[in-house]
């Protein structure tokens, strides 16, 4: 179950780093979607390794193969498989690490749990788990679409460089007119140039994505343990380097009063809207019609070019100095995968909703 997510809309992602393949079936999902390929391709181009100069150089080319579940370019309502052949693997990069367990990655907890790993690349910890994601959610988004539903993520903080206002104060669609995909193209370039001197320090950088749903119907997730935005949490907190989550108003709400951030409600010719979305667009875990929007927190990626004390499989202390390609920042690569995680999530949720009423 733990490589499973979703209740209906139900996406179970298999593979390794260096193995043959990475891929998905996603169960559940609704007979009819159309599939654009082209679409699906264009979501991992925007994950994709060596798609820019802040990013890994490692250079595959990501092509999905549908195995089943799709006839005549339409769902089936059946098991939808799905693969993307390993083919820019550098196993030798990594031969060092067989015995070693490196600071703040997952080899001594999988060590622990399994008593055995994958030093390649970190097996399966490692986040090229995280296409098959972007598949599933490429998925989601061409069965939202038929609903309105829409989904935007993008970067809001690099470093110390942050957006110093809201999701409504940008144009959201410059997201993709830089590599670090800002819609705030000046600051933009200042979070390109802190991550290529990172980069060129042999270091890493954490940041910040955040993201807004909008046009999801009122009434989605459940009232106690499937909450919406609990959903929400728990599948942002499944992507790799993932820190820390909040919605609307998130930690900002500890140091208000009640009377600062209620939203009121007012009929709006007919319909129920808030006059204010401080709650982003979830009360009681259940969607109010609002926009939703959240943020995710990347630590810096544990993989950094400098000599690092650690300790062999037989405890003793050693040092080591990773070797290979990796990025310097993950947040540009996230965008798509918390946009795939949202769009997931969103559909499972409504899915289910839909199962509340004849």
């Amino acid at each position: 179950m733990s490589n499973t997510f979703g209740n209906i809309f139900r996406l179970t992602t298999f593979g390794e780093s260096h193995g043959e393949a990475v891929g998905g079936i996603i169960d559940g999902c609704p007979a009819g979607i159309e599939i654009d390929e082209a679409f699906v391709q264009q979501e991992l181009e925007r994950r994709r390794p060596g798609q820019s100069k802040i990013t890994t150089p490692r250079n595959e080319k990501d092509k999905v193969q549908f195995l089943s579940g799709v006839f005549e370019g339409r769902t089936t309502g059946t098991p939808l498989a799905f693969a993307v052949f390993n083919e820019n693997q550098h196993s030798s990069d990594y031969d060092n690490l067989r015995n070693l367990f490196r600071p703040s990655h997952a080899d001594y907890a999988y060590q622990m749990k399994y008593g055995i790993r994958d030093h390649r690349g970190g097996g399966r910890s490692s986040a090229r788990e995280t296409l098959s994601r972007v598949v599933g959610g490429a998925i989601a988004k061409l069965a939202l679409k038929q609903i309105g539903v829409e989904i935007q993520a993008y970067t809001s903080q690099v470093g110390s460089l942050k957006l110093s206002g809201t999701y409504k104060d940008y144009d959201l669609t410059k997201t993709e007119y830089n590599i670090v995909r800002c819609p705030d193209l000046q600051l933009a370039t200042q979070m390109e140039e802190l991550i290529m001197q990172v980069k060129k320090d042999g270091d890493t950088i954490g940041g910040v994505v955040s993201c807004v749903i909008r046009n999801t119907p009122a009434g989605l997730g459940e009232p106690a343990f499937g909450k919406l935005h609990a959903k929400l949490a728990q599948a942002m907190m499944s992507i790799n380097a993932a820190k820390g989550f909040d919605y609307g108003l998130g930690f900002d709400f500890a140091e208000k009063r009640g009377s600062e951030v209620n939203d009121e409600f007012f009929n709006d010719n007919g319909t129920i809207h808030t006059r204010t979305n401080n709650s982003g667009g979830i009360q009681g875990g259940i969607s109010n019609g609002e926009d939703i929007y959240f943020r995710v927190a990347f630590k810096p990626v544990a993989t950094i070019l400098t000599p690092q004390n650690t300790v062999d499989i037989n405890g003793e202390e050693t040092t080591f100095q990773a070797k290979g390609r990796h990025d310097p920042c993950v947040v540009s690569r996230a965008v798509p995968v918390v946009e795939a995680m949202a769009a997931i999530t969103v559909l499972d949720a409504y899915l289910q909703q839909k199962a509340h009423k004849l």
